[in-house]
C-alpha cells in the first residue's frame, strides 16, 4: 500500500525521524490557513507547497513549488490542486491532484552550506536482508546516479538478528562526509529510520532528499512510503491512510470482488488460478505472439458467479483482443469450471472476442467434453502448446 507523503513523514516523526513540518490542504483557502499555522508554529516566512500523489518526479512535473508569501500560496495552491500532474512516473494522461501539503521552509541561512542526500531502506530479496542504500547525490533520479556515477551509492545490510548495529549508522555518516554535530544527527536520523521500516511493516522507505541543513540538522524532506499489504491486521491504523483514489480502478473493482488482478498493456486477458501459473500463462502469451493485458488469479473457488465477475473485470479493458483461461484443477474440480465459464458467457449475452479455455486436473476429460458441446464460441485446449497455438490463431 502506498502512501502520500505527508502520511509517510507522519509515520516517521511518531518513529522519532525529524522531518520537514507540514500541513494537508484540500483547497487554496485550506493552503492559507496551513501556511499561518506554520508561521505560527515554526517561524517560517516561505513556503513549499507540494502535489500529493502516488508518483515521484513531481518537482519536473510543475507539483512543487516555493511560495514567497500567503498571496503566492493561495495562487499556487489553487493552481495545482486539480490539475492533471505529469511525470516520469505517471501514464501521459497524469494523475488528478487532489492535495497538496504545504510545507515549511528548510533551507534557511546559517553557519554552514545546506547539503542534500539520498536514502532507502528495502529488502534485499537476493540475501534476504534488510537493506541501506544512501548516496551523496541526493535530490536526484537515483536511477541516473546509479547509471554514471555507481561509485557514488553505498549499502548497508542488515543481519536480521541482530538488527541495526552503532557501527553502521556511523559508517553511513562517515561515507556520506558528515563531520561534528552533523556526524551525531545522522547516526540517530539512520537508527530511527530503520526502526521505522522495521516497526511499521514497510516494504519501502525511501527519503529524498534528507537534508542536512545550515544549523546541521538532519531531516526528511521528502518520503516515499510503501507498507506491506500482507501486514496490515498489525496496524489497524494504517488501513485508513489508503487512498483509492490514486489506484487504478479496475483494480479496485477487482480487489472488491474478492480478485487479485493487475492490469497491464496487452491485448489478451488471463483468468487463472494460483499465481505461478499465471506468471507461467503470461510467457505463454508472450512465446504466441501476444502480450498479457492482466494478472487476474480468480482463486481457488471458480464458480460462475467468480469466473462472470472476472470476465466482466478483463472486458473493461478496451484493448482486450481475446482471453486466455487457463485453469488447473486440484482442489476444484475442472467441469465446475467449465459449467462456471459456460453459465458465465450465457449470463452476460454475447462477448465479442474469441476466448481459449484449457482445463487440466480432476474431471478435466468432462470439461472440455462440456464446452465442446456447449455451442458457445469458446476454443478448449488440453495441452500448453495448444493453448498457445489457439491464441496465435485468433490473434492473426
Amino acid at each position: 500500500m502506498n502512501l502520500h507523503e505527508y502520511q509517510g513523514k507522519e509515520i516517521l516523526s511518531s518513529f522519532g525521524v525529524r522531518i520537514q513540518r507540514g500541513i494537508v490542504a484540500q483547497n487554496a483557502q485550506e493552503a492559507v490557513a496551513a501556511a499561518k499555522q506554520l508561521t505560527s508554529e515554526t517561524g517560517t516566512s516561505w513556503y513549499v507547497i507540494k502535489a500529493q500523489i502516488h508518483a515521484g518526479g513531481r518537482g519536473k512535473g510543475g507539483g512543487v513549488k516555493l511560495a514567497k508569501n500567503l498571496q503566492e500560496v493561495e495562487e499556487i495552491a489553487g493552481k495545482i490542486i486539480g490539475m492533471d500532474l505529469i511525470t516520469p512516473q505517471t501514464a501521459a494522461t497524469g494523475k488528478r491532484v487532489h492535495q497538496v501539503l504545504v510545507a515549511e521552509d528548510v533551507y534557511y541561512p546559517g553557519e554552514s552550506e545546506t547539503d542534500e542526500f539520498y536514502m532507502s531502506v528495502l529488502l534485499n530479496r537476493g540475501t534476504g536482508r534488510n537493506m541501506i542504500m544512501y548516496s551523496t547525490e541526493g535530490g536526484m533520479d537515483i536511477e541516473t546516479v546509479a547509471e554514471e556515477t555507481p561509485h557514488l551509492i553505498f549499502t548497508e545490510e542488515i543481519d536480521p538478528t541482530v538488527g541495526l548495529m552503532p557501527f553502521q549508522a556511523r559508517r553511513i555518516a562517515f561515507n556520506l562526509g558528515l563531520s561534528g554535530n552533523a556526524f551525531k544527527e545522522m547516526t540517530k536520523f539512520v537508527s530511527a529510520l530503520y526502526t521505522a521500516y522495521v516497526k511499521s511493516d514497510a516494504s519501502l522507505f525511501e527519503i529524498n532528499p534528507v537534508l542536512k541543513t545550515s544549523d546541521n540538522k538532519i531531516m526528511a524532506v521528502d518520503a516515499k512510503v510503501t507498507i506491506d499489504d500482507n501486514a496490515l491486521f498489525r496496524h489497524k491504523d494504517y488501513v485508513n491512510l489508503r487512498d483509492i483514489r490514486e489506484e487504478s480502478a479496475i483494480e479496485v473493482e477487482a480487489g472488491e470482488k474478492g480478485l487479485n488482478y493487475v492490469d497491464l498493456d496487452g491485448n489478451v486477458g488471463c483468468m487463472v488460478n494460483g499465481a505461478g501459473l499465471a506468471m507461467a500463462t503470461m510467457d505463454l502469451i508472450k512465446q504466441a505472439g501476444g502480450e498479457p493485458a492482466n494478472f487476474l488469479d480468480v482463486g481457488g473457488t471458480a464458480d460462475a458467479a467468480r469466473v462472470e465477475a472476472a470476465f466482466k473485470i478483463i472486458l473493461k479493458d478496451p484493448a482486450v483482443k481475446a482471453i486466455l483461461i487457463n485453469i488447473f484443477g486440484g482442489i476444484v474440480r475442472c467441469d465446475r469450471v467449465a459449467q462456471g465459464v459456460i453459465d458465465a458467457y450465457k449470463n452476460m449475452g454475447n462477448i465479442n472476442v474469441p476466448i481459449i479455455v484449457r482445463l487440466q486436473g480432476t474431471n478435466a476429460d468432462i470439461a472440455k467434453e462440456l464446452i465442446d458441446n456447449s455451442g458457445l464460441a469458446v476454443l478448449s485446449a488440453t495441452e500448453f502448446q495448444e493453448a498457445a497455438d489457439k491464441v496465435q490463431q485468433v490473434l492473426a
